[in-house]
């Protein structure tokens, strides 16, 4: 069966219905559109200058929130065409899926939600559904803005976390970034659960639809290979000396408590056997970035292979949508966990790390205070809007919280200075 006849007229539609486009456009399909209005919307570009795990301007090599999100997009897609899901909508949700991290990353996440208790709380990934379905101004509504207008299997797919704050669980365990995970985790705020309603019509519980377990798998697969890509870069890490004792009490710290020093060294000992682990340390010159790139193409080959082969072993299909799950082995679980503990390990827990991290922490929270108590003066055009239409101190509060979130790291820096100077 053809792709596009996987999905029907229900995936395909949109809160405002739209014409057809002119009859002397390129002809594309609903989620081609999708894709092209996510990759033009300005939060996207707003990535570039927003962190990934280090500040965008410390290094010319260091990911930023963009560039990972091209990463975890071609994982996405390709993973997503072996599958035989549609590749437009999932890359459109990992192009999409940080499009609502505050500056300075889940750094940024934690003092929002502390500042926004009153008002609903914060999530990067409800606010990325925010951004998508109202704040990224495409498409007007009767009674408003309905952002890009996306199609609801494109939407669905870009919901990682398909339920509200009440529903969500205690936060355990660390970001890649290395900050700890204090905000619980959920995909939709309060105020916006009629789009949510709308995008998950006919949706029993909280099951993810396939296409958002592809990305969220390529998200983990791109962060836990490409941090250890630039931490051997940054000389933070050598892969030929690695100090297991220590290393394995980071993994289990951080990311696997459940493994013991056996579990780990197997995992370890598999990754080890690719002939393109390093045998001697970095040197920085050109064999040396073409050893590391053989590298990771292995690694992401490895972990989205044995997803592949175990999602067909257990399933017919076909693979779209709610109709099947992605299955990922225990053991490709194990090997992320222990990518993602040698960045921990090596980079995350750095000093100099920790410290710049309490920093950013001050400076959004005493941005959020400054602009609170600005009013209406402090804000862009495109909130003003929001504010005056704001009948409570809460609805405004969440004025400030979209204002604050949609800065980059340097934007930030700016207007804290000019508030507080």
């Amino acid at each position: 069966m053809d792709i596009e006849e996987l999905y029907d007229a229900a995936d395909r539609e949109r809160i405002v219905a739209e014409p057809p486009k002119r009859v002397d456009a390129p002809v594309r399909t609903a989620f081609e559109r999708d894709r092209a209005r996510v990759v033009h919307a300005a939060a996207s570009r707003r990535l570039a200058a927003k962190t990934q795990v280090v500040g965008p301007q410390s290094d010319d090599f260091v990911r930023n929130r963009l560039t990972h999100s091209l990463e975890v997009a071609q994982v996405a897609r390709d993973l997503a065409r072996a599958l035989g899901c549609h590749a437009d909508v999932t890359e459109t949700a990992a192009l999409a899926h940080d499009l609502g991290h505050p500056p300075f990353g889940h750094n940024g996440e934690r003092v929002l939600a502390e500042l926004s208790q009153d008002c609903g709380g914060f999530e990067g990934n409800a606010q990325t559904l925010r951004l998508l379905t109202r704040l990224e101004a495409k498409t007007f509504s009767e009674t408003g803005s309905v952002g890009l207008n996306l199609t609801r299997a494109t939407l669905d797919a870009c919901t990682k976390y398909p339920w509200t704050r009440a529903f969500a669980g205690h936060p355990e365990g660390v970001h890649a970034d290395g900050t700890p995970r204090l905000v619980v985790k959920f995909g939709v705020f309060d105020d916006d659960v009629e789009v949510f309603s709308w995008l998950r019509r006919g949706i029993e519980g909280t099951r993810k639809c396939l296409e958002a377990q592809v990305m969220d798998l390529a998200d983990d697969v791109a962060y836990s290979v490409h941090d250890v890509e630039d931490a051997i870069v940054a000389d933070r890490l050598d892969l030929t000396r690695l100090d297991r004792e220590a290393l394995w009490d980071t993994v289990r710290a951080w990311h696997l408590p459940e493994c013991d020093d056996a579990e780990l060294d197997a995992a370890l000992g598999a990754m080890q056997a690719q002939e393109s682990w390093p045998q001697t340390p970095y040197d920085g010159s050109r064999r040396s970035l073409a050893a590391i790139k053989n590298l990771t193409s292995d690694l992401i080959g490895r972990f989205c292979g044995s997803a592949q082969t175990a999602t067909f072993a257990a399933a017919d299909g076909p693979f779209v949508r709610h109709r099947a799950d992605l299955v990922v082995p225990r053991q490709t679980e194990i090997e992320i966990g222990i990518l993602k503990g040698i960045a921990a390990h090596y980079v995350m827990q750095a000093q100099d790390r920790v410290d710049l991290m309490e920093r950013q922490r001050a400076l959004i929270a005493e941005l959020f205070t400054a602009l609170w108590d600005r009013g209406v003066d402090g804000l862009d055009r495109s909130f003003v809007g929001d504010w005056e239409s704001a009948t409570t101190d809460a609805t405004r509060r969440r004025v400030i919280v979209d204002q604050v979130a949609s800065y980059t790291d340097a934007r930030a820096i700016s207007r804290h200075a000019e508030l507080t100077r």
